[in-house]
């Protein structure tokens, strides 16, 4: 695991069935550099390495003062799958420009300004609004319940703990389970 952080971008590299190399750990604070660009020092960034069979998963989280950014790239090679991470995260910032300069400072932007155009920004239209009845529920509980409607995921009230959670169905077809963490 890396930790790096004080008066630049905070990068946590851990490893899962793996430990990544030092020459890894040097191609991503590179490669995050790009990021921290949009945003300045006070960034965090969590690296994930997975090493399956065939191939090597990259996860990337990207957390700025409450806004999250999340890639997952899968490639034969860590390097690889690092770029493509970072290349993704890139273009949803640039996608979403505006919307994120509201929340930033003014100019973080301009330095990509002449680089390759992302298709413009699409306001968001809500087209539906729902309430839901919480009531207290197991966590498997809420899966088979989610699976019985045919949804992705499923908003209910832990009964253990009492707080609002939500499972989902996960893209390896697992399941996820979101927790509130109030800052």
């Amino acid at each position: 695991m890396l930790n790096k952080g004080d008066d630049c971008m905070k990068i946590t590299i851990t490893g899962r069935k793996c430990s990544p190399r030092d020459s890894f750990k040097d191609h991503a604070e590179k490669k995050l550099a790009k990021i921290e660009k949009f945003f300045g020092p006070d960034l965090e960034a969590k690296v994930t390495v997975t090493v399956e069979k065939s191939s090597q998963i990259v996860e990337i989280t990207v957390n700025n003062n409450g806004m999250v950014f999340r890639a997952q790239e899968r490639a034969e090679n860590m390097n690889e799958a690092l770029d493509r991470c970072v290349d993704t995260l890139i273009r949803q910032i640039r996608k979403n420009k505006t919307r994120i300069e509201k929340k930033l400072r003014a100019g973080n932007f301009d330095a990509f300004a002449d680089e390759e155009v992302v298709s413009e920004e699409v306001e968001y239209e809500l087209v539906r609004s729902k309430s839901v009845q919480l009531k207290p529920q197991s966590v498997e509980e809420a899966i088979l319940q989610m699976n019985l409607v045919g949804h992705q995921f499923y908003v209910f009230l832990n009964e253990e703990n009492g707080d609002v959670n939500v499972v989902y169905k996960r893209s390896d077809s697992g399941y996820g389970l979101i927790t509130p963490e109030i800052e």
